[in-house]
């Protein structure tokens, strides 16, 4: 039987690697999204929520608890970059290609890949399920990742078709990034979700791996271009909220004054994004030595300094808010104080 042709099979362009596709978020923008977490990033944080997206290249994970101890995937692999050992499968990450053989070999799915090319039409046509959620949320697409200008001719593209079936449509982006490769997304993206993690340059390359000169470059075009634009038409500064690296009341306020000169009269919104730290067994499974594996989660008389130390330098404080989970605390009387277990909407730190 021959296969009809949609409106799908006209989109064309190149693939991409997308990581995830994560649905019914509402920590990445207004309303319920479908977020596209693509891999790929010029930043290698220290306290990344997502360390498999930081590689634009597959990666493979074993999930133990699936594990049938079967062998299948060792006999697979045509690099010879797995072990099974009493511990279980042993990756070799400097032979692992990320070809996936060993994942579609396995019968208990006990290997993952991580990264998988989706075509555009393809990608657009999966997103676009989740139509009748934006529409009643006022939801929408968020391109995250990594960093989507990684891929930027793709990522353009992607949002450009989304656009065009009216769906509202997000960049999330570390801000360490060409201008050329803001200059291809923007016009495509409805809002703008930016990172200002450190304004202390050093600290920040310690922190990430780069410098902050060029994040702060491309905060202040992005700004200018707004002003001319049909899009982006809504700008949100994140700031992740780490401890021992960013969550002191000196890097709050040296951002909140950057925010105050430069760009109070363009963002809606600055959140401060408290630390998470489920994401322990990612690193372990890509057996990379988390520097943050003990760091606790803050407490929330930490979160409501740092936010009050932020509002403090605003014009308008009502656009800082704190989102996250707070570590829960005993109470004055021993108990656990029940305010503290609530769970608040929030990004993920990346």
């Amino acid at each position: 039987m021959t296969k009809m042709k949609t409106v799908y099979d006209t989109i064309t362009g190149p693939a991409a690697t997308v990581l995830n596709i994560q649905r019914m978020s509402t920590e990445d923008g207004p309303g319920i999204r479908t977020t596209v977490f693509f891999k790929g990033c010029g930043l290698a944080c220290s306290w990344c929520h997502n360390p498999e997206s930081i590689s634009l290249k597959p990666q493979v994970q074993w999930l133990e608890n699936r594990c049938i101890g079967c062998r299948s995937c060792v006999a697979a692999c045509p690099e010879e970059a797995l072990a099974f050992e009493a511990a279980g499968v042993v990756i070799d990450r400097e032979r692992c290609a990320g070809c996936g053989a060993c994942a579609d070999a396995c019968p208990s799915t006990a290997m993952e890949l991580l990264g998988k090319k989706w075509p555009l039409g393809d990608l657009v046509r999966e997103v676009e399920k989740d139509r009748a959620y934006f529409e009643q949320s006022r939801g929408g697409i968020t391109a995250s990742g990594g960093d989507p200008t990684v891929q930027a001719p793709f990522v353009a593209a992607f949002l450009r078709e989304c656009v065009a079936r009216g769906l509202h449509t997000a960049l999330d982006t570390c801000g360490y990034s060409s201008r050329q490769s803001l200059e291809m997304i923007l016009p495509h993206a409805d809002m703008v979700l930016f990172d200002l993690k450190i304004m202390d340059s050093a600290a920040h390359r310690r922190w990430t791996g780069a410098p902050n000169e060029r994040i702060l470059e491309n905060i202040l075009f992005i700004r200018d271009y707004m002003k001319n634009a049909v899009r982006p038409s809504s700008l949100w500064i994140r700031t992740p909220l780490i401890p021992g690296a960013t969550a002191t009341i000196e890097n709050v306020t040296a951002i909140g004054s950057f925010i105050a000169e430069h760009l109070e009269e363009t963002i809606e919104r600055w959140e401060l994004c408290s630390f998470n730290n489920l994401c322990r067994d990612k690193y372990r499974r890509l057996g990379i030595d988390w520097e943050f594996r003990d760091a606790p989660l803050l407490p929330r008389s930490s979160l409501d300094e740092l936010a009050d130390a932020a509002r403090g330098q605003l014009a308008d404080p009502s656009i800082v808010q704190w989102t996250g989970a707070p570590r829960v605390e005993k109470g004055a009387e021993g108990g656990p104080e029940k305010r503290h277990l609530r769970l608040v909407k929030g990004c993920t730190t990346c």
